[in-house]
């Protein structure tokens, strides 16, 4: 049985495709389209992991979308209408965009796919987000807790899963969010909404949680978890264009923060606001999991949306918190309940057997070395081919420990927002200097921004708090940040953020051969089997995609080597042809090469 799940409409539009219980290929739309965030109908997503699977639309049994339209619209409309007169424009832009598009979400899946409106079902957007962790993950059963701003109704909800089956057994509803609370600060302090949440989390090690009393004054706070917002203090249930009434600012004493100031300066308060949410989403979340835990007297959780891209607060939850297992799936967010609503359509709806849980994210495409000589070849682009494998590891872990920065491009893409080893850029984790280069001259973006540490996961316990790695599946899918081990910060020192801790990716030699080989490899040159990775773009662009878009954002970048398979460019590639930039565009059915 073939089940096609999608998510779109929204920001991360996604595709993604069950095959007999196994997920077989997901991606999101932007990695094609090349608009970050993509949330258009994910048309060449779908053209992907159609082809993935060796199937045509026609071979598909279930088309699922990963929330109900309708009930969506009916919390829009009321809200708006509760809120009337302040809700004014938001309504009026709203409705012009429900009425003409996004009610109609079906016959637009009829026409674009050309599909009968029998083959169409449509789940809860989080029963998508409880389907994407639990069904993936290696518990028979489990609690299952999903956090983020909003779907239909619900913020929050407790469920459990049990073989093929899951229960929401409670809910948190509507405007009252622990995810639209973090948002509410991201905005405070600067940040872009939906975009910029990484930034608090990365600037909270900057500052001290001084305003957490300030915080919980906006609030009410159950044993459950479950928060009640004062919301005067918020605009974003009636607002185009504001999260925050001017009260915020008014019982903090301070407005928000200019958002074209945020990449000049580390202001303190901002800083200690930072300190502030984020010690306070780890206390509900905790109270959360707690009151889960005592409710369902279960051993393992599987923890989703988008609140759990929150790796501080899902360390925390495994130190801290109750239950001796928790699993969170690579791509928790909107774009994962594409992966959701497939599962929740093939397990819990048409009570079909599990599949295998979900060891790796490499779920996106590909290209061969012929696909990428060819190219290299027609746009004249010199290169040098290791036909042996150790001697490409050799050169490319020397590489590293001469200090050069190298764009690394092998295999599939990884499925979520984290770059795992196939479209990453690698460095020196032992060079100081490499953070500053790679904020400033490579990534272009702030910088105290942190880097992600790959490291081998039979050695990771040696270097981070991470004792019994294989055990932590969500650390394959850097999903926890970990302290580094203190004997170890001076000699990780591009990695330790500012409170010593390390985004950690445990890389495992089963799932990702060639990316533990070349860890492997600088280790053995360097005692230190751990390297510096961040994702495969520039700022403000999705992750890499086409070898065209690897040699754009290498010859863009300060990068020194750009390593596509076993193949290396050089830097002086890059002024060979400085004036031409790739791209791609869809034409038709198929995704073709373009140059411009």
């Amino acid at each position: 049985m073939n089940v096609l799940g999608l998510s779109f409409y929204y920001h991360d539009s996604a595709a993604a495709l069950v095959k007999d219980g196994v997920l077989v290929a997901a991606a999101e739309e932007e990695r094609f389209s090349r608009l970050k965030h993509d949330s258009g109908f994910p048309t060449l997503a779908i053209e992907f992991v159609l082809s993935q699977a060796g199937l045509t639309i026609h071979d598909v049994d279930h088309i699922v979308f990963y929330e109900k339209p309708f009930v969506k619209f009916e919390r829009m409309l009321l809200t708006a209408m509760a809120t009337f007169p302040r809700s004014s424009a938001v309504f009026r832009e709203s409705m012009q965009r429900w009425v003409t598009d996004k009610l109609w979400i079906k016959s637009l899946m009829q026409k674009e796919m050309g599909v009968p409106g029998s083959k169409l079902l449509f789940a809860d957007h989080h029963m998508s987000h409880a389907a994407s962790s639990f069904f993936t993950s290696p518990f028979e059963d489990s609690a299952i807790l999903t956090v983020d701003g909003a779907g239909e109704w619900s913020t929050a909800t407790y469920g459990v899963g049990r073989g093929n089956k899951i229960e929401i057994i409670k809910e948190l509803r509507f405007p009252h969010s622990l995810g639209l609370l973090y948002s509410a600060f991201t905005a405070y302090c600067g940040f872009e909404i939906n975009e910029g949440e990484y930034k608090l989390m990365g600037m909270h090690p900057y500052g001290q949680p001084k305003y957490c009393k300030e915080i919980y004054e906006l609030l009410e706070v159950g044993e459950d978890g479950s928060i009640w917002h004062d919301m005067k203090y918020f605009a974003y249930h009636y607002s185009r264009d504001q999260t925050l009434a001017e009260a915020f600012g008014q019982h903090f004493g301070k407005p928000a923060r200019d958002p074209k100031l945020q990449d000049q300066s580390l202001d303190p308060y901002y800083c200690d606001m930072a300190a502030s949410i984020q010690k306070v989403t780890e206390e509900i979340l905790l109270k959360m999991a707690t009151w889960l835990h005592k409710e369902t007297g279960m051993k393992n959780l599987c923890l989703a949306g988008g609140v759990a891209l929150n790796s501080v607060a899902n360390y925390k939850i495994l130190r801290q918190g109750p239950f001796e297992n928790v699993y969170i799936h690579p791509a928790p967010g909107d774009d994962g309940g594409s992966v959701g609503a497939a599962y929740w359509a093939y397990n819990h709806l048409l009570d079909q057997p599990r599949g295998p849980g979900l060891t790796h994210a490499y779920l996106g495409s590909e290209y061969s070395d012929d696909e990428i000589r060819a190219f290299l070849e027609k746009y004249d682009i010199p290169y040098t081919y290791y036909e042996d494998d150790e001697e490409f590891f050799q050169f490319a872990a020397q590489a590293l420990a001469d200090g050069m920065v190298c764009g690394w491009y092998r295999g599939r893409f990884e499925w979520g927002p984290r770059a795992l080893g196939s479209r990453s850029i690698i460095a020196d984790p032992r060079k100081q200097e490499m953070k500053e280069k790679l904020n400033a001259k490579i990534k272009f973006r702030e910088a105290f921004r942190p880097f992600a540490p790959s490291v081998l996961e039979e050695r990771a316990n040696e270097f981070f708090d991470f004792p019994e790695a294989a055990d932590w599946w969500p650390g394959r899918f850097m999903l926890y940040v970990a302290p580094v081990r203190e004997e170890k910060r001076d000699v990780l020192p591009a990695i330790t953020h500012e409170d010593g801790s390390g985004r950690l990716q445990t890389v495992y030699k089963e799932t990702n051969p060639a990316y533990h080989r070349l860890i492997e490899r600088f280790g053995e040159l360097t005692d230190v089997p751990v390297i510096m990775n961040t994702s495969f773009n520039l700022k403000g662009e999705p992750i890499v995609e086409h070898p065209s878009h690897a040699f754009n954002t290498f010859s863009l970048s300060g990068m020194d080597l750009l390593l596509m398979n076993n193949f290396v460019v050089e830097e002086s590639a890059k002024k060979k042809i400085a004036d031409t930039k790739f791209t791609l565009r869809h034409e038709g059915d198929s995704v073709t090469e373009m140059v411009s």
